[in-house]
């Protein structure tokens, strides 16, 4: 009788494995698995006896499977939005649990892909949509209350130094107004001494303006 060898690669073997399952709220949702696998090397007879050289093809697809709809049956479809790295965990921690019973060690399980429902996402991106437009909603009340209370203080601010200038000119008489006048002729007198286009002329009728005159040739006889 002649025998073969059997040769196992042991080392990690990629593989995406996909279920489609149903939420704790009956969304449907398509996942898919990256997971990182190989055989116990102690437990090669074993494995070849019972799964064949095929051992992660015949195993994973399955197990995965089963641990995605208890896992994804415990969490509603927002939560596996949410709590995506709590549920990505939970998977881990019960499919490695599961591979284990096969002989199988599994070095990494990470969710590649979610995808929800269209009319699931529709509505997701429609609630989005409404909560933004409600806290924009707020922004613009809160900023028209805030420019209302500022009109408010401008106007009871603009009343109350009314009030004060009309206390100081009963207490003054006419006296404050005449300051004023008197300050603000003398700045415009000084804006128009540094004018070179302006000229000062004496009061009154008595000057007579010297004016150049232009001598008119006599008619031919």
């Amino acid at each position: 009788m002649v025998t073969y060898p059997t040769v196992f690669d042991i080392r990690l073997r990629p593989r995406i494995v996909s279920s489609r399952t149903g939420t704790k709220d009956l969304q449907q949702v398509q996942i898919s698995l990256r997971v990182l696998s190989r055989p116990r090397a102690e437990k090669l007879p074993e494995i070849m006896v019972n799964l064949g050289e095929d051992w992660d093809e015949r195993v994973l697809p399955s197990i995965v499977n089963e641990v995605l709809k208890a896992t994804v049956a415990q969490y509603d479809a927002e939560q596996l939005l949410t709590e995506r790295e709590s549920v990505s965990r939970k998977i881990r921690v019960a499919l490695e649990k599961r591979a284990s019973e096969f002989n199988i060690i599994l070095d990494d399980v990470s969710i590649t892909h979610l995808m929800f429902s269209k009319e699931f996402t529709t509505a997701i991106e429609n609630k989005q949509v409404a909560q933004q437009d409600a806290e924009r909603s707020k922004f613009v009340v809160a900023k028209a209350e805030q420019e209302k209370l500022a009109a408010i203080i401008l106007a009871e601010g603009e009343g109350e130094a009314a009030g004060l200038i009309s206390e100081a000119l009963k207490a003054a008489g006419s006296g404050a107004i005449e300051v004023k006048r008197i300050d603000a002729a003398r700045e415009i007198a000084e804006t128009l001494s540094h004018s070179r286009n302006v000229v000062y002329l004496p009061g009154g009728n008595n000057m007579m303006m010297a004016l150049p005159q232009v001598a008119r040739a006599a008619p031919l006889q």
